[in-house]
């Protein structure tokens, strides 16, 4: 009895990890770092699971999240038609400013996340650079 019991529990088994082999093979798992350094790609590899492939804050991820993402399409229109550079850049790279009893907020600080995947801080920095220059070019009236 104990026999049959063991033969049936290694059959299950062996079916469930030939079906997560086969899963694997059809639905390989994603890089988590590209190789590109352009802003457009850097923005649609990071951003745009929530912020859209638009930008405009209905990627398919922002639905499940506590606050709806932004459009970054409208950064320049909510400061009178200036794109805030120095603050966007900082925003990316260290997250924003957080009053402790308010919590934390859902967007990834990516600078540490580009520094943790780069072989430089250099690297990173251009990163974020270009990447908040794609976000400059894409601003709306």
């Amino acid at each position: 009895m104990r026999r049959r019991f063991f033969a049936a529990g290694l059959s299950l088994v062996v079916a469930a990890l030939g079906s997560a082999a086969t899963l694997a093979q059809t639905h390989p798992v994603p890089p988590l770092a590209i190789d590109s350094m352009a802003g457009r790609d850097l923005f649609q590899f990071y951003c745009a699971t929530c912020h859209g492939r638009d930008g405009r804050g209905k990627g398919p991820v922002g639905a499940a999240l506590k606050t709806a993402p932004a459009d970054l399409t409208r950064i320049a229109a909510r400061r009178d038609g200036a794109f805030p550079r120095a603050e966007i850049v900082g925003f990316v790279s260290d997250g924003p400013v957080l009053i402790p009893a308010h919590g934390t907020v859902d967007m990834p600080v990516w600078g540490p996340i580009f520094r943790g995947l780069d072989s430089s801080e250099a690297r990173a920095r251009i990163r974020i650079d270009n990447l908040v220059s794609y976000l400059e070019s894409i601003q709306t009236k």
